[in-house]
């Protein structure tokens, strides 16, 4: 259960009790701006005591269907709820971003992001898990020029930011920022509008710019739509793009019937998903429901996007089905 110690210390108290976390590992800095939780165990990694166990490796098996992370929902419809994503779906989306970004051990990548956001998670793993070489960013917000002076110094390949950040990048940095060694960035976390994709194309100019979609409850990044350089689209949004590994994605209307390309409906995925959310059985029925496509009792997310199909057989993102922010 990531938790950002920059957030404040009652919603770091309420994620803690909710997750019933029985093991925090922290540093001693960090250690009086965590909540103190009765029977909760404490262990600061760069403690005298960190390193007094076994040196051999424990041995735990792991299973696909055992709890690989816990992240929390930002609560914008009532208290957070903690997702639960187990190993197999990790597993599968960790391997199949990996091809479709193409990494190497040549890449080193730049991870920016919150712990607190599933996304900081696939851009730790992917690199790891292809020999890339990992750089992660302090608790500092860095503005635009030290991170430009961080890409240059570390020869960084790739980032993901936020389409907003990725934006005042080009718009601070200018024609100097095509310079940077970029291969690609990746934008997620919001809609990237068609005017700050044409903007970041023709000043930045990178290779190739990824566009990650999905909520925490379908693990990640469940579509990517890619524009190299200089392609450009009629949508008011980058495309969201295409299902990623062993997922599929369905548009379908109010009755559950499948929109024919062009026709906008909710974007439903499977294939892939979490567990659902921790302790809310409710929650949990309510949003992830049973898949009439699928004859062996699977499930497909419920995420209230409204999108269609476009004619290249991308998705495009049209915005929300209840006008949630």
């Amino acid at each position: 259960v990531p938790l950002d110690p920059s957030y404040p210390a009652e919603r770091l108290a309420y994620m803690v009790e909710d997750s019933g976390i029985r093991l925090l590992l922290t540093q001693q800095a960090l250690a009086a701006r965590l909540p103190s939780t009765d029977g909760l165990a404490v262990l600061a990694l760069d403690g005298e005591d960190a390193f007094t166990g076994a040196e051999s490796d424990p041995a735990v098996d792991i299973h696909p269907e055992h709890l690989a992370y816990v992240i929390y929902t930002s609560g914008s419809t009532g208290r957070p709820k903690g997702v639960a994503v187990t190993h197999g779906p990790l597993a599968m989306h960790v391997q199949s971003i990996g091809e479709v970004y193409g990494m190497t051990p040549a890449d080193r990548e730049l991870q920016f992001a919150s712990i607190a956001f599933d996304g900081a998670h696939e851009r730790t793993w992917v690199p790891l898990a292809f020999g890339a070489a990992l750089m992660p960013r302090d608790q500092e917000l860095w503005p635009v020029e030290r991170t430009a002076a961080e890409i240059e110094r570390h020869g960084i390949t790739i980032a993901c930011f936020t389409p907003g950040y990725l934006t005042q990048m080009a718009e601070l940095l200018g024609e100097g920022g095509s310079q940077l060694p970029i291969r690609s960035y990746t934008v997620g976390g919001e809609a990237m509008s068609r005017a700050n994709l044409d903007l970041v194309q023709s000043v930045l100019k990178p290779p190739r710019i990824i566009n990650g979609y999905g909520p925490t409850e379908t693990v990640i990044t469940p579509t990517v739509g890619v524009a190299l350089a200089g392609e450009r689209f009629a949508a008011p949004y980058m495309p969201i793009g295409k299902p990623v590994g062993d997922r599929q994605a369905r548009v379908l209307d109010a009755d559950l019937n499948l929109c024919p390309p062009g026709v906008p409906g909710e974007l439903y995925l499977s294939g892939g998903l979490a567990r659902g959310y921790l302790g809310r059985p409710g929650a949990s029925a309510e949003r992830f429901v049973a898949d009439p496509f699928n004859g062996t009792g699977g499930r497909m997310y419920r995420t209230g996007d409204l999108v269609r199909w476009n004619e290249e057989g991308q998705l495009e993102y049209l915005g929300r089905i209840d006008h949630q922010v």
